[in-house]
């Protein structure tokens, strides 16, 4: 929801949807309710990067455990590791990473990880929330990053750990540009989204791109629709999960016979099946990516690439991995914005001669509301 004065979303509402999603969902194995965390973390000013190459940074060793998707999956978790990896040659250190396949790898991975002598381990998505929380009570003197979560207890309420650090991402901010843009573009007057799994680091892209374009309805006087995800239900089209594969491409034919000429998937690689079946229609539909800027990391689409709706995972993670080196550790809560560059609208691209002329100043005034406060950009998945 926008609006120009702040507002907040009722509390027990949410924790009621994630309790049901929960309940429901054997992939998440309990781990949703942690979303409930991140509406409650703080926020932080990313962690100042460092050069520094003492004794003691010489003897540290960063680590990494991947969400399901892997490290290839040109969006999430390969801009993780491409932090990790930027900071442990810039520090001259060598760094680790394990990969997990299946909700089960999540807790040996962490104990595989913690075994190898890692002094600060990044777990890369939401769902390892509860395996990362265990491990960092398990192993106090290991400093741990978890990213796109907060930390909870069994009874949901919030957590803090000395050695835990959450890191956020206020993805509906770049997501309202993103849904304006795209509702601005769209020729049918239909555009449309899905997503991997319901969970909150996923529908606060959704409910961003659809307040993006609610705005644009009210200050054009438009109609454009956004199929795919209700922000007032909290409900929309969802894979159950983050493969590439029929179910990802089924969900983006879907939109396609509901004649949406701009589609956002969530979820990792999800994006490449959306992209496969845009082909396959032969429709003049434009994509738009997650996470990462997908018409760099996945080019084989790039023709389709309307924009897509980034996080700068990559830079925070690498900040944080030099500020612990130096032993600089902060477990305060970093909430990445469109204020302190966390989370950006990537270019158009080949789409550039193809939007209006007067598009990218509306962008750019829309951009400066937001950070004013003059627009007030929240979902109930923001990270406060």
């Amino acid at each position: 929801m926008y609006t120009t004065k702040p507002q907040r979303f009722p509390l027990g509402s949410i924790l009621e949807d994630t309790l049901r999603l929960t309940s429901r969902s054997r992939l998440l194995g309990g781990l949703a309710t942690i979303g409930v965390a991140a509406l409650l973390a703080g926020c932080a000013s990313a962690p100042a990067p460092t050069t520094k190459n003492s004794a003691a940074a010489s003897n540290f060793k960063p680590c990494m455990v991947s969400d399901q998707g892997g490290f290839d999956d040109k969006s999430f978790n390969q801009l993780g590791l491409e932090g990790l990896q930027s900071a442990a040659k810039k520090l001259g250190v060598k760094e680790a990473h394990v990969q997990s396949v299946t909700e089960n790898d999540y807790v040996p991975n962490l104990a595989q990880m913690v075994g190898q002598g890692c002094n600060l381990i990044v777990t890369v998505g939401f769902n390892l929330a509860n395996a990362t929380r265990d491990a960092a009570k398990a192993n106090p003197k290991v400093n741990f990053a978890l990213v796109d979560s907060a930390l909870s207890n069994a009874d949901f309420s919030t957590l803090t750990l000395p050695n835990v650090k959450p890191v956020l991402s206020d993805t509906a901010q770049a997501a309202f540009l993103v849904g304006y843009a795209a509702a601005s573009y769209s020729k049918t007057g239909v555009i449309g989204t899905f997503g991997g799994v319901k969970i909150p680091p996923v529908t606060i892209f959704m409910d961003g791109y659809a307040d993006g374009a609610a705005y644009f309805n009210k200050q054009k006087n438009k109609n454009v629709k956004v199929l795919g995800w209700d922000v007032k239900a909290q409900n929309g089209a969802f894979t159950g999960g983050f493969a590439a594969g029929t179910e990802a491409q089924n969900a983006a034919q879907t939109l396609i016979d509901q004649n949406a000429d701009v589609i956002l998937p969530v979820g990792g690689p999800i994006f490449q099946s959306a992209g496969a079946a845009i082909v396959s229609s032969g429709k003049p539909i434009a994509l738009i990516g997650a996470d990462a800027d997908v018409f760099v990391t996945f080019p084989k689409y790039d023709d389709l690439y309307f924009s897509s709706i980034m996080k700068n995972m990559s830079g925070d993670i690498a900040d944080i991995v030099a500020s612990a080196s130096a032993g600089k550790f902060d477990a305060t809560p970093y909430v990445g914005t469109l204020e302190n560059g966390g989370v950006s609208m990537a270019p158009f691209h080949k789409f550039e001669s193809k939007v209006d002329s007067g598009l990218k100043k509306e962008l750019d005034a829309i951009k400066a509301d937001i950070i004013s406060g003059k627009i007030t950009v929240e979902s109930p998945s923001t990270p406060k």
